[in-house]
């Protein structure tokens, strides 16, 4: 079992039954007071919930391809829990604009893996930008996916209304960008070049 099934395993096993017991949920989803109480664990514990079915099943299958993709460049760089921690700290950083945005917001709450997914996918763009992805069978460069999902999620963030933490994705995105250039410094250069060499 690779890493990447492992965290789509837990993850499924944390949020399918959160589905049908809102007191497990309200216990692990993102809300600011109680981090004022000191339940930090809700730093990590909301990616691990999701809002429903076709929640979880867009960020699992997101992180099953692209997860996979990268997880064996993260393993020979900074072994198995390199790779876990960075995760984790995507779903982490992913969040933190939105605590120091809503933290004294009682209504605020946040859940899901998307910060964490798209910390994955960001760091599979840099080292492959050329790549092909299908956005709802349709085949899409990467990089110009990357480009057209930073703008629309920057746009209906700040349209906000559709209950989506269009923060967390950006923020995460960034991180798996960072993430990358620290571990392999070499990415950065390589990247451009790829760029200028379609």
């Amino acid at each position: 079992m690779t890493l990447t099934i492992l965290l789509i395993v837990v993850t499924c096993a944390v949020s399918i039954p959160a589905f049908s017991n809102r007191r497990l949920l309200e216990a692990l989803l993102f809300w600011p007071p109680a981090i004022g109480r000191g339940q930090l664990y809700r730093f990590v514990t909301h990616g691990f919930v999701h809002a429903d079915g076709r929640h979880l099943l867009f960020n699992m299958v997101t992180l099953f391809f692209f997860g996979r993709a990268i997880e064996s460049f993260f393993v020979s760089m900074i072994g198995a829990i390199g790779f876990v921690a960075f995760y984790l700290g995507g779903i982490v950083v992913a969040i933190l604009p939105s605590y120091l945005a809503h933290r004294s917001d009682n209504r605020y709450r946040s859940l899901g893996a998307s910060g964490a997914v798209s910390a994955v996918l960001f760091a599979f763009i840099l080292a492959a930008p050329w790549s092909t992805l299908y956005v709802f069978v349709v085949p899409v460069p990467a990089i110009v996916f990357a480009l057209l999902y930073t703008a629309w999620s920057i746009y209906a963030g700040r349209r906000g209304g559709d209950g989506v933490n269009h923060s967390a994705h950006l923020w995460g995105g960034a991180y798996g960008v960072a993430f990358m250039l620290w571990m392999a410094p070499q990415l950065g250069p390589r990247f451009m070049e790829q760029l200028l060499s379609p």
